[in-house]
């Protein structure tokens, strides 16, 4: 008698396990399975933990259940392999086609150009124009002395080490990490032309100083080695440099006009009419 009471609790148990799981599986189903309905942009954003993602998804009517959701996360492991960003999903995927895409990393990015020649400041205000970061607190990190020795920088910034380069960026990046991309690229360059150079005994900061001067110089890439050339000849010979784009460099928002006034301006650090070298 007791066997088949046993017998008759495991098939209950085992048919409340069986439609416990079905009800699972319908939960993990899409929110509109028989339609495409169009791409919503949603934001994983730092800090936030699996279940509070997967009730924002909730909310944002972009999977069924969020308790589906965190227990699917949980039995395969992913429950810490979120990862932050903005993503394009369709409440037309399962929950499982938003979860992997989620810890794939699969996140949207935009698009910045960094032009030859451009300066940190112009920099800051792309980035903060793309929404990809705060203009000041990014030109405080790349004012930073520490960070840039931290990147193998020995300068007081980073300053001419941001790679110009057509970048595809995520949002979600602190400042300090969109920095880091930029001299990671940077340094990929250096190392293909550093065994050019690597007689020269100039330091890689003074290389680069005269390098970024050379480039304001003339916009044409057949003069450049002439003016570098003319550059060198005036500080062998302990000569002031006298170009007009470092003293440019050194004037607060300039108009496009630099006067006498200007080359005789002995406050501005960056006049090469007044101060020899780099």
């Amino acid at each position: 008698m007791i066997w088949r009471w046993i017998a008759g609790a495991l098939v209950l148990a085992a048919g409340i396990a069986a439609g416990a799981a079905f009800l699972w599986m319908k939960q993990l189903e899409p929110v509109y399975p028989d339609s495409s309905p169009a791409p919503q942009i949603f934001e994983v954003e730092r800090g936030r933990g699996l279940g509070q993602v997967a009730r924002a998804l909730e909310r944002a009517n972009l999977i069924r259940d969020a308790r589906a959701m965190i227990l699917l996360a949980r039995w395969r492991g992913d429950e810490g392999r979120l990862m932050v960003g903005e993503y394009e999903l369709s409440a037309g995927w399962s929950t499982r086609t938003i979860l992997d895409r989620i810890i794939s990393g699969r996140v949207m990015t935009y698009e910045v150009v960094l032009p030859e020649g451009i300066r940190a400041d112009e920099i800051a205000l792309r980035l903060e124009a793309a929404g990809l970061a705060d203009a000041e607190e990014f030109l405080a990190e790349t004012r930073n002395a520490e960070f840039a020795l931290s990147l193998g920088i020995e300068a007081d910034g980073l300053e001419g080490f941001l790679y110009p380069e057509t970048y595809r960026l995520p949002r979600g990046l602190t400042a300090r990490e969109i920095a880091k991309i930029f001299v990671a690229q940077f340094e990929q360059v250096w190392n293909e032309i550093d065994p050019e150079i690597r007689d020269q005994p100039m330091s890689r900061s003074e290389v680069v100083t005269l390098a970024s001067i050379v480039e304001k110089e003339t916009a044409a890439p057949e003069e450049r080695p002439l003016i570098a050339a003319v550059f060198h000849s005036r500080m062998r010979l302990g000569m002031r440099l006298e170009t007009d784009p470092a003293v440019i460099y050194g004037i607060p928002d300039f108009d496009g006009n630099i006067t006498r006034a200007h080359l005789r301006d002995r406050s501005n650090a960056y006049n090469t009419y007044r101060i020899p070298g780099l």
